[in-house]
Parts: C-alpha cells; structure tokens; sequence
C-alpha cells in the first residue's frame, strides 16, 4: 500500500470523476458491439486449442491448453498486439500464474510487459489501427494521459481481459464434471439466452473473487441500524452476496436453470468490471463448446487432489487433468 501514490494513475487506483475519466478511455473496446463482433474469433481460437487437446496425449491440462490460452490470446487480438509477438505475451502476461511462480519472476514478468505495452503505444502513435492500444496511443497524441499512463491502463485491459476469466474456465469446467446434470442441460441447449444464464449461475456459483473488496467510507452510511462513518474501511465480500438464501434458494446448488442475472461476480456499481461483456463471450463460447466436442470429458484425477489457489486473489484451480 505504501507504493500506491508512486503509481501511475489508473481506473484500479482512481475514484469519483478520476475513475470515471479513465474507465471511458478504456470502455472502447468492451461495448456490446465491439465483443459481439470478436464472438467468431473467439470460437475459433477456442475450437484450434480443444483441437490441440484433442489431438494430444491423455490426460490433458484444461487450464494450461484451454482455460489460459484462449483468453490471453483474445485479449492479445484485441489490445492490437501483432501475432509474431503472441507467444512472447502469452509467456510474460501468464508468468506469475504458474503454480510455484517465484516473486521475482512475477515481478519480471510484469516489467517487460509494461515496456512491451509502452513501445506498443509509442509504435501505435505513428501506426493507428482498429484496437484498443491504438485508442490509447490517440489519447496519449493529444495530451490527454501519459504514455506510462497509457501503459498502466493497457495492464489494467489485460487483467480485466484475462486471468479472471481463465480462473473462471478452470474451476467453471470441474464444477461441471462434479454436476453431470448441469453439464448435460448446457451441452444440450441451442438457446442462447439458457447458455448466457447458464455462466451467470456459474460466476454466481463460483464467486472466484473471493478475498474481499476494500473501500473507505466516503460518508455516512446507515445500513441496517448501523452506522458506518465517513473515512473508516470496508470489506464487501462478494461471494456471501451471491449465496444469499433469500435470492438464491439452495445457493450451494448449481442450477443452470435459475435466473442468476442479479449475481455480483462482475462487481456493482462504477467500479463494476470493465471487461465483463468479453468475459460473457468468452465463458459462454468456451463452455458450450468444451462440452459439446468432448461429452466424455472426465477428471483425471480424485477430487482431493485438485490443486485450488486457496493463496491467490482470484480463486480458481491451478491444473485441471481430465480425460474422456
């Protein structure tokens, strides 16, 4: 916390007209129109990586050959990264998700992606295109924000575009093979909207942020006969919130069924998930189509030994064997 003013300013360290200045620079390329138009894309980077599972020896790593690279590799098409560079972003932006990831490898990891993504903006100042760097690039052209601004914020894209939504495919796909009956509801339904409620149960159900928001009270705040003052801290844990009783009857059961639109993995408010829309894409696509292509799919291994991030801030799991 003592490093957080030595920050560039960015939409995760900027509240009220700051964040709301930031978070527009950054809306772009997560409009509803923009994601509908990367869905055919991103089908077909998911059917080459269960292609490459399928195609490989069993068992197979759900999170190393899917769950990771179809979302850093989306997220690297549209932030504008060239493809001859693909492998090396993939390398450094998943460097401190490995399961005995050292500190100074995450540290490193996080480095040369930041100098990646400023050369990117300087090369994209003088070479505009149709991606979210080059938004940037032109804000940065007319003195809006500063390129290490510039950089910070194209960070933030990728964790808004990426680890959060392959922990969510990770522990998504073993909280399928653990309900059979959800599975087969998924796979066998054409309907788009059953499919789209169908994640907003599992975020519901998973909650992987799970660790606890913090806030400061910027008033009073009366709730529930208690008063919270201005300036003191807040911890809003969305995982107890979306296993309410009262919204969602039996909220220890998975139920593809159930209206889960309401639910709060996504955050609330203005300072809700800026890339939710593609995270929606993606979790839908990639779910449907997992189980539609391989219906035998099974783990590989007890449940007792599936390695879980219990130490990480988005919960998930850091292999998935399976079989079929």
């Amino acid at each position: 916390l003592a490093t957080v003013d030595k920050r560039p300013r960015s939409v995760f360290t900027s509240d009220a007209e700051e964040h709301t200045r930031f978070r527009r620079m950054l809306s772009k390329p997560f409009t509803f129109r923009r994601v509908e138009g990367l869905r055919p894309v991103i089908q077909k980077i998911t059917d080459e990586c269960i292609d490459e599972i399928l195609a490989g020896p069993q068992p197979a790593d759900i999170v190393d050959k899917l769950a990771l690279p179809v979302p850093t590799v989306v997220i690297s098409e549209m932030l504008g990264v060239p493809y001859e560079d693909h492998e090396f972003f993939q390398e450094h932006a998943n460097a401190g998700l490995a399961r005995y990831a050292a500190a100074d490898a995450m540290q490193k990891g996080a480095m040369s992606l930041h100098q990646y993504l400023i050369d990117l903006i300087e090369k994209k100042q003088a070479e505009p295109a149709e991606d979210a760097v080059s938004d940037l690039a032109e804000r940065v052209t007319a003195g809006e924000i500063s390129v290490k601004e510039a950089a910070q914020l194209g960070t933030g894209l990728l964790i808004a575009g990426h680890e959060t939504t392959a922990n969510v495919i990770g522990i998504g796909v073993l909280a399928l093979l653990e309900n059979p009956e959800q599975a087969d509801f998924l796979r066998n339904t054409e309907d788009p909207k059953a499919i789209a409620n169908a994640v907003e149960e599992l975020m519901r159900y998973l909650s992987i942020i799970q660790n606890g928001q913090r806030r400061v009270a910027i008033e009073d705040i009366e709730i529930s006969g208690e008063t919270i003052r201005a300036g003191e801290g807040i911890i809003i844990d969305l995982a107890p919130a979306n296993w309410d009783a009262k919204a969602y009857p039996e909220p220890d059961k998975l139920d593809l069924s159930r209206d889960a639109g309401q639910q709060l993995g996504f955050g609330y408010g203005r300072h809700q998930c800026v890339g939710q829309q593609l995270a929606r894409a993606e979790l839908q696509i990639v779910f449907h189509t997992l189980l539609r292509r391989i219906p035998t799919m099974r783990l590989a291994i007890p449940f007792d030994e599936v390695p879980f991030k219990h130490d990480r801030l988005a919960y998930g799991v850091y292999e998935l064997p399976v079989t079929w």
